[in-house]
C-alpha cells in the first residue's frame, strides 16, 4: 500500500517508481467508512485506535452481506449451485491474499483465526525440528503472541530462547542481533512493525542473515499490512502472518503464509472435517495444502470480507496514502511540545503513524478515559508487550494510531483534548 525509505530492507512492495500522486481525498475516503459518521459522548468520533483494530469500508460490509444473502453454503462439499458460489467466493479471496503477498501459490495461503493462531500453528508444528542446544531468536519489542508460543516451544524441546535488544529510540539493536545469531539458531521470529513503537524493522536484512546460518524465519506482519503490501518472495521469509481486522477487514480470520515445502513437512495443528483425505479406524491421511491446516467449517464470510478489503485498498493510490500517513505522524510529533511533560515512547527513524506516549502526572488509563469523554478513541495499557514496557520503565502508555482516513483536524483535536485534561488534572 505504501512505502518508506526502508522499503527495500523491510520487504514491502515499493512505490518509488509510481508517478507522483495527487493529495489523498480524505473526505471522500471517510464517506466509505460509515462508522466514522457517529457521535460518541455527544462529540464527533475521532478514532485513533487503528493499531488495535481498523474500521471497515462499506464495500466490506456489502460483500459479507451479499455472501449471506445470495451465496451462503458450506464450501468444497455441496453438490449444488450455492455450494459452488460459496466455494468460488471463498477460494477467490484466497487468491486475492496470494496476490497481495506475492506468494507463489494459493497452496501457501492458510486461513487461520488471526495472527495469534497462525504463530501457534507454526510453533507447534516445529516442535520435532528442535532439540536441546538449539536456539530460538526473537526481539525485545515483540507482542506477547510472538513471545509466548516460542517460550512454550523452547520448554517442550529444550531449546533456548534468546532476545535481540532494542535501543532507547525503539529500534532493533543490529549489533545485538549479530551477536545473538549463531549456527545454533533454528528459528528467527520478529515483528515487521512494532505495535507499540511503530518501528519498521529491516526484516529483509534480518531474514537474509538468518537464512545464511540455516534458520527458519517467521515475520509477524499484523501491524505492517495496514501500511505496506509485503512481498514474501522478495523478503525470502519462510512464514508471514497477519490478521484481517487490522487490514480493514472483518474479525475472526487471519492468514498464514508458509513456503510450500515447509507446510508439506509440518504436521496438522487441528483435526476433523475438511483437513482429512481418508479416515479409517486404523489410519487417517491428510488433505492436500492448504486444507491440511483448515479443520472444520471455515470463516467463509470473513474470508470474503478480507478479500473485499484488499480489493478496496488496491484501488487506492499507494503514494498518496504514504504521504497522508506520514503527514499525520509529522503533525502529531510537531505538537508534542505543546503538552508539558509529554514524552513519546519510540522515536525510530522509520515508523508507521503510531505514537505511544506518557504525560507526567497522568496515568495512561486516565488519559484514555478522559479522551473518550471528548469522543476520542485511543489505546492504553501495556499493549500486550510487557517486556517492552519493562524496558522503558513504564506500566503502560497511551497510544494514538492513525489510518489514512484520519485528518489533520483530528490530530489537532487530540492535542487540544490533552491540553484540556492537563489543565484540569495536573
Amino acid at each position: 500500500m505504501t512505502d518508506l525509505s526502508m522499503a527495500h530492507s523491510s520487504g514491502q512492495q515499493t512505490s518509488e517508481h509510481l508517478p507522483a500522486a495527487a493529495p489523498l481525498d480524505v473526505a471522500a475516503i471517510r464517506r466509505d467508512f460509515p462508522i466514522l459518521e457517529q457521535k460518541v459522548n455527544g462529540k464527533s468520533l475521532v478514532y485513533l485506535d487503528n493499531g488495535a483494530s481498523a474500521q471497515k469500508p462499506q464495500v466490506v460490509l456489502e460483500a459479507m452481506d451479499r455472501y449471506y444473502r445470495e451465496q451462503h453454503s458450506n464450501v468444497h462439499r455441496g453438490a449444488h449451485t450455492l455450494g459452488d458460489r460459496a466455494t468460488a467466493a471463498f477460494e477467490g479471496a484466497r487468491e486475492t491474499v496470494r496476490a497481495f503477498l506475492n506468494a507463489a501459490s494459493t497452496r501457501e495461503i492458510v486461513w487461520t483465526r488471526g495472527t495469534t493462531e497462525a504463530i501457534n500453528l507454526v510453533a507447534n508444528g516445529l516442535t520435532a525440528k528442535l532439540s536441546a542446544g538449539d536456539e530460538i531468536l526473537i526481539s525485545h519489542m515483540e507482542h506477547h503472541a510472538n513471545i509466548v508460543p516460542w517460550q512454550m516451544l523452547a520448554e517442550r524441546s529444550g531449546a533456548t530462547l534468546k532476545v535481540i535488544a532494542v535501543t532507547p529510540e525503539g529500534e532493533l539493536d543490529l549489533d545485538s542481533f549479530d551477536q545473538q545469531l549463531s549456527e545454533r539458531t533454528r528459528i528467527l521470529a520478529v515483528t515487521h512493525v512494532s505495535n507499540v513503537l511503530g518501528t519498521v524493522n529491516p526484516v529483509a536484512e534480518l531474514v537474509a542473515k538468518a537464512k545464511a546460518v540455516g534458520a527458519l524465519t517467521l515475520l509477524d506482519g499484523a501491524q505492517a499490512v495496514p501500511h505496506y503490501r509485503p512481498d514474501v518472495q522478495a523478503l525470502g521469509c519462510d512464514f508471514y502472518v497477519f490478521s484481517s481486522h487490522k487490514l480493514f477487514g472483518p474479525t475472526g480470520i487471519g492468514v498464514l503464509y508458509g513456503r510450500e515445502q515447509l507446510l508439506e513437512e509440518l504436521p496438522p495443528y487441528q483435526f476433523g472435517g475438511e483437513m482429512i483425505e481418508r479416515v479409517s479406524f486404523a489410519k487417517t491421511t491428510w488433505n492436500t495444502l492448504p486444507y491440511k491446516f483448515e479443520a472444520g467449517t471455515p470463516a467463509i464470510a470473513e474470508a470474503v470480507g478480507l478479500g473485499a478489503a484488499i480489493d478496496y485498498l488496491n484501488g487506492l493510490d499507494r503514494r498518496a496514502i504514504e504521504a497522508a500517513e506520514q503527514t499525520l505522524l509529522a503533525k502529531a510529533n510537531g505538537l508534542v511540545d505543546s503538552i508539558p511533560g509529554m514524552a513519546v515512547i519510540g522515536t525510530a527513524r522509520h515508523k508507521v503513524p503510531v505514537m505511544s506516549f506518557k504525560i507526567d502526572g497522568l496515568h495512561p488509563s486516565d488519559i484514555g478515559t478522559l479522551l473518550d469523554q471528548q469522543g476520542i478513541a485511543i489505546r492504553t495499557g501495556h499493549h500486550c508487550a510487557m517486556p517492552l514496557m519493562d524496558f522503558y520503565g513504564v506500566p503502560g502508555t497511551a497510544r494514538a494510531s492513525f489510518a489514512f482516513y484520519n485528518t489533520l483536524e483530528e490530530v489537532d483535536q487530540l492535542f487540544a483534548a490533552l491540553q484540556k485534561i492537563q489543565r484540569l488534572f495536573v
